[in-house]
């Protein structure tokens, strides 16, 4: 039965007897098994210490098996090593009879120009002296190319002088021509950060902000590391306005007079050349004035006027480039009137003059009338 806290007692190996309520003592197997039932705790006892034995007996095989697995691969490897080993002794011993032999033909070789070195010593000598002529030669070709590439280097140098020459004397050029504008105001040369400070001039004569940095550019095709440098030269100087001044129009790209008015990395950009930049200053002083009175970041405040001003420099540029042509229909024309003139002209000259033929004697005189 069970106890007070409800837990069955463990079995017992007597029980009493149903029948004599105890009278006498059997054994708890033997009451059970007269009864026909199991005792099933000590059957599961002895199932659970076979499954144990048996769970032992596997462990024991598993063992013994990855002792024998590991035995086997011990084995194997060792044979590979080996095999290994012996591979290289086998090449190593090749190896030195190899060298073996190289030896035996080196003191061969050597016996033998012992034994032929009389006989071949004026040959080695002259092949010395026809070596040393031709190291001779070589020697004077070498210092021969060596002049011509000095004399080469010479000219780069000058024609490299020459070239700093000519951007340098396109830097004072502009200066020069930029200090005939009016109300403009140019500084000195820049030792660095880019040419000029440029500004416009108040009323008195001062130089007024925003001040301009100026950077002139003299070569074939102006190239983006170019404005990248002027912009870079800009934030340095803290100058919110950058203008980079080529010789010719054509030496700006496509892109450079699609977008000559910009703003890069915070920096206003004006691509412009010589004789564009006049024009440009005269467009842009009104908004200059306004960002004197507004502050450096009115045209970051107003996109739209911005928009306007790059739109404002392509028709300039179309409506020059319109003029341009007129000019040369008009130069054109007038050199073909010239030249019609010339010809009428001549032809006028030319034309069927009076001219005198002549007649029969009359009184002994001749007499010369008009003929065609």
């Amino acid at each position: 039965m069970p106890d007070k806290e409800g837990a069955l007692p463990p079995p017992t190996e007597t029980i009493e007897c149903p029948l004599c309520s105890g009278a006498g003592a059997l054994a708890r197997a033997e009451i059970l098994d007269r009864l026909g039932a199991k005792d099933f705790a000590r059957v599961a006892q002895l199932s659970a210490e076979e499954a144990f034995r048996l769970l032992q007996q596997k462990q024991s095989e598993g063992q013994q098996s990855v002792w024998l697995r590991f035995e086997s691969e011990l084995a194997k490897r060792t044979a590979e090593i080996e095999q290994r080993y012996r591979d290289e002794l086998r090449t190593v011993g090749g190896r030195i009879e190899e060298l073996e032999s190289a030896a035996r033909v080196a003191e061969e070789l050597h016996t033998l120009d012992v034994q032929l070195g009389h006989a071949d010593s004026e040959a080695r000598l002259l092949a010395a002296q026809s070596k040393n002529a031709d190291l001779s030669r070589r020697v004077e070709d070498c210092l021969r190319e060596v002049a011509q590439l000095r004399e080469r280097n010479q000219r780069l140098e000058t024609e490299m002088a020459k070239v700093a020459r000519v951007g340098k004397r396109e830097e004072m050029d502009f200066a020069e021509e930029a200090r005939t504008w009016p109300g403009i105001c140019v500084s000195e040369k820049l030792p660095k950060n880019g040419d000029y400070l440029m500004a416009y001039r108040d009323p008195s004569g001062a130089a007024v902000q925003p001040k301009m940095l100026v950077d002139n550019k003299d070569k074939t095709v102006v190239a983006e590391s170019d404005i990248d440098k002027l912009v870079r030269d800009a934030k340095e100087r803290s100058i919110p306005v950058a203008v980079l001044v080529a010789r010719d129009e054509q030496q700006l790209r496509q892109v450079d007079r699609e977008a000559r008015w910009s703003r890069k990395d915070g920096v206003w950009l004006l691509r412009t050349t010589r004789r564009w930049l006049p024009r440009d200053l005269e467009v842009l002083k009104p908004l200059f004035e306004q960002m004197r009175l507004e502050g450096s970041d009115f045209l970051e405040k107003n996109a739209a006027l911005a928009e306007e001003v790059r739109r404002t420099f392509a028709d300039l540029d179309r409506i020059e480039s319109e003029l341009r042509k007129a000019a040369q229909a008009i130069t054109s024309a007038s050199g073909l009137v010239g030249r019609y003139r010339g010809r009428l002209q001549g032809l006028c000259d030319s034309a069927a003059a009076p001219k005198m033929v002549p007649k029969p004697r009359q009184g002994g005189r001749v007499r010369r009338t008009a003929g065609a």
